[in-house]
């Protein structure tokens, strides 16, 4: 039997340099704030080293996910908006 622990034969396996994570495919989009916010978002994308789409998208994400009046009117309007979409792109195909 080894003397090597699980802990210390995976610090032996790991690569010396990771992978970077994958990039979710991004979109760009527009909107309007109060001058204030902007100042406030830049603020906070230098406090953190980061930029100001990363922040918005961040803070979007804990918004989505803490919402529970949201993610309960999402859910009963998943299916209609899915088969909407559907039916969109059935016409587009047909057209």
């Amino acid at each position: 039997m080894s003397d090597k622990t699980v802990k210390e034969e995976q610090k032996e396996s790991m690569a010396i340099i990771k992978a970077p994570p994958k990039q979710p495919k991004s979109v760009t989009i527009q909107a309007r704030v109060e001058e204030s916010v902007k100042t406030q978002l830049d603020q906070y994308a230098k406090f953190i080293d980061s930029t100001p789409s990363y922040v918005i998208t961040e803070a979007l994400k804990v918004l989505f996910k803490r919402d529970d009046e949201f993610k309960s009117w999402q859910g009963q309007h998943a299916n209609g908006q899915n088969s909407e979409q559907n039916q969109g792109e059935a016409l587009t195909k047909t057209a």
